[in-house]
């Protein structure tokens, strides 16, 4: 069975460097960058693959057709949904790659990073990306591309913004300098984002808690700050009338009030810093 997957590959040789874009139909601004990154024909000086993922519910303008594609993995050839058949042909197409994963997000307006767990390929990589926070989410990876090695998702800004449409070009950009694609540093006056190798700045490592739950109601409002401490005793949500308060201390990660159906986001954990 064709899946409709766009696919370019780029340079000499096996890819063995990948960029997935709009593996969440609803989230426009990898396919967008993929595609700007392409059109500019730029010189690779190893093989790349780019590949925009979900281009039917991209087409429809929704998450997904029949399953969240990024709870679906390692997925199925022989699934009864569109997503768990695409699944396994990404892993597929992937297998072997150092791969970055764009993502936007209804919690946080700048890119951040997130990785199963922090290993040897998060860690010469991630300090190079454009990027404050690097999230570990551990067991709370099941079912997403990062599950599986060497790969690092980025949300990349606001769903729906021209801004995470910007910024995920990048990214794109300044991973590809990271792993030897593109010539390093990359630096450009029209980049709103600092590309290159960090001297000054580390990269945040935060690793996730727990999720924290949604129950339901006609209303929802958040009123603490992604990556900011929020301590024990602060309100930092409310369902309808309902106020939640913290029973001990904790940071806020994709934390939002309509981003997921069945939780506010997660609770994390700070536990040190990569330079």
């Amino acid at each position: 069975m064709n899946l409709v997957m766009r696919i370019y590959e780029l340079g000499d040789g096996t890819p063995e460097v990948a960029v997935i874009g709009s593996i969440h139909g609803d989230e426009p601004c990898g396919a967008h960058a993929v595609e700007r990154f392409v059109a500019g024909e730029p010189e690779v000086e190893r093989p790349v693959k780019l590949i925009v993922a979900n281009e039917e519910a991209l087409d429809a303008d929704v998450r997904y057709l029949d399953e969240d594609l990024n709870r679906a993995f390692p997925g199925d050839a022989n699934a009864d949904t569109h997503e768990g058949r695409l699944a396994a042909d990404l892993v597929r197409e992937v297998r072997g790659c150092t791969t970055l994963a764009l993502h936007s997000t209804q919690s946080y307006a700048k890119p951040f990073a997130l990785v199963g767990d922090v290993g040897a390929v998060s860690r010469s990589i991630c300090p190079h990306l454009p990027i404050d926070e690097l999230v570990e989410t551990g067991d709370f990876a099941g079912g997403r591309l990062i599950d599986h090695a060497h790969t690092i998702e980025v949300e990349c800004g606001l769903q729906g913004s021209a801004d995470a449409e910007e910024n995920a070009y990048w990214v794109i950009r300044s991973f590809l300098a990271a792993t030897g694609v593109v010539s390093a540093p990359v630096e450009d006056e029209e980049s709103p984002i600092t590309l290159g190798t960090r001297e000054d700045d580390v990269v945040t490592v935060y690793r996730m808690l727990e999720r924290i739950p949604k129950e339901p109601a006609e209303t929802y409002e958040v009123f603490v700050n992604n990556f900011e401490l929020v301590e024990e005793g602060d309100r930092f949500a409310a369902a309808g009338d309902r106020t939640f308060t913290a029973d001990r201390p904790f940071y806020p990660v994709l934390l939002s009030a309509y981003g997921y159906d069945d939780v506010f986001g997660y609770a994390a954990d700070r536990i040190g810093t990569l330079d």
